[in-house]
């Protein structure tokens, strides 16, 4: 393998680790009791700002000119329609990640927002990590490279 493409494998590599950081502590803080008022929405929030921040970057990483995806689908184009649903994907994330942002902003007046909103986030959680396996699956697949399943 290219000594650079190496080097940018072990930058997604990374990232990857942080991304997983960000998504643990989403998952940590919506595992706290909803009782805790100010600051299971304090940690909630905090982790999904960091989370969109992290989402942004891995995008930005992964889907560059002559990134992951494209040298992934230029060596194996059988993964093209894996690397066009993880693109898809990201965006969907995002999108998805600036919604509940903005329901914390227009305030969660009612116990039925706040379970409606822990579980919108929570589905994301598992959508995200199963956006990971299919990752690490396609980097494999193209590259016979493990990139870490516990970052």
């Amino acid at each position: 393998m290219d000594p650079e493409f190496a080097a940018y494998l072990e930058r997604v590599r990374a990232h990857r680790a942080e991304l997983g950081e960000s998504l643990a502590a989403l998952d940590a803080a919506l595992a706290l009791p909803v009782g805790l008022g100010v600051l299971w929405r304090r940690r909630v929030r905090a982790a999904l700002t960091e989370l969109e921040h992290d989402l942004r970057d891995h995008r930005s990483i992964t889907e560059e000119p002559g990134g992951l995806y494209a040298d992934a689908v230029a060596r194996a184009p059988r993964l093209a329609s894996v690397s066009k649903v993880q693109m898809d994907e990201h965006l969907d994330f995002v999108e998805i990640v600036q919604r509940l942002l903005g329901e914390r902003e227009a305030g969660l007046e009612s116990a039925e927002a706040v379970a409606a909103h822990r579980e919108a986030a929570t589905e994301l959680v598992g959508r995200i990590v199963r956006h990971r396996q299919r990752g690490a699956d396609l980097i494999y697949e193209a590259y016979e490279v493990d990139i870490g399943g516990s970052g």
